[in-house]
């Protein structure tokens, strides 16, 4: 089965064998810094793997999970890059944390100038570090924080104004120019607990068993699959918990069975509008994915690189975990760096087996 993507640099930390520690090594991958120690028995040291310092002989190396057991050993920290102390990744993880505390106990979005003046860094390179630590740019984090504070705002405030000012937008119509983007529908039906929500839905069969399709007036917004009717239709209530969810008409239904044609056939292609849900870094993830072709496959790791991320290897799965809109959003194509076939919502069995419908179209 041939990759969409370019291989990733190093394997996935989550398969820290001696060969995955060597080749970390090799690259001076300064990502596994902390993760691992290598100590080198002609020299008595110990280093981290991104060491600038010649490389030693493989057969001279050894591994250690902390520098405590390398110091046990009886070796002596390097000099060069100094494995008793914070490492440059853990170093800026530190100040992205310090960042992100500032950006949500602030009343205002603050300026990125002065965000990057408060940890210490020019607003150049703060902004680099920030969206290769997080996956997203300080502002798309502050707008993140934002939003998910007017949905609270608006759950107790006594007025949709009292909220919006309470969320820190400085104008009503600043705020209403992107309201329906941010909370899917108006800010009354929002406070409202979505009671004016409406998602169509149907339950069908196929060959992988039951689906679920969902649609609001925006698009398809769940393909779900499932054992039975009852589980699915219990998985889109907790979905979608606050909206009114409304049996299928015979539009609907035609609807439904074009999307049951697709998952049968996914190399197709669905034409049909998608609502999709989600934060800034889910939709870069989400776009990532339906670019990767039918008949192929991509890495976590592949993913988070292709998306300007890689060392957000673990938001990326988490991605693809909360992704509702099953086959259309491809995250059946995304398996382990080893190309073993990892978690999927549906069932490892109905990844297998998409997998397979793709590779013989």
């Amino acid at each position: 089965m041939r990759h969409a993507l370019a291989n990733p640099r190093r394997p996935s930390v989550s398969a820290l064998n001696d060969d995955a520690r060597w080749a970390a090594v090799v690259a001076r991958d300064a990502a596994f810094d902390g993760l691992f120690y290598i100590s080198v028995s002609t020299t008595g040291i110990y280093c981290r793997p991104s060491c600038p310092a010649r490389r030693p002989n493989r057969e001279h190396v050894r591994f250690y999970d902390t520098a405590e057991e390398a110091e046990a050993a009886g070796f002596r920290a390097c000099k060069r890059c100094k494995p008793g102390q914070p490492s440059l990744v853990q170093l800026h993880a530190e100040k992205v944390a310090e960042a992100c505390r500032l950006i949500e106990a602030a009343e205002d979005e603050p300026r990125l100038d002065a965000l990057a003046r408060a940890v210490g860094l020019s607003p150049y390179h703060f902004h680099r570090i920030f969206k290769t630590v997080l996956g997203v740019t300080p502002k798309a984090y502050a707008t993140a924080r934002r939003n998910k504070r007017v949905r609270e705002e608006l759950r107790r405030s006594a007025t949709v104004t009292e909220a919006i000012y309470g969320a820190g937008f400085n104008s009503n119509g600043r705020f209403y120019a992107t309201s329906t983007q941010v909370l899917g529908m108006s800010p009354s039906e929002f406070r409202a607990g979505a009671a004016n929500a409406e998602i169509k839905f149907a339950i069908g069969q196929s060959s992988l068993g039951a689906v679920l399709v969902a649609a609001s007036d925006k698009g398809v917004c769940a393909i779900l699959f499932g054992n039975n009717a009852e589980g699915l239709h219990n998985d889109l209530s907790k979905q979608f918990p606050r909206a009114r969810l409304v049996g299928s008409d015979q539009a609907f239904e035609r609807l439904a069975a074009k999307v049951i044609d697709f998952v049968e056939a996914p190399a197709k292609g669905l034409d049909l509008p998608l609502d999709i849900r989600g934060t800034a870094f889910q939709h870069r993830v989400w776009d990532a994915l339906r670019r990767i072709p039918a008949g192929a496959t991509a890495s976590y790791a592949e993913i988070a690189k292709a998306i300007g991320s890689p060392k957000s290897v673990r938001a990326v799965a988490r991605a693809c975990a909360s992704n509702r809109i099953a086959v259309a959003i491809p995250c059946h194509r995304v398996i382990g760096s080893d190309g073993s076939l990892t978690g999927y919502r549906g069932g490892i069995e109905r990844k297998r087996a998409l997998l397979a419908k793709e590779a013989k179209s």
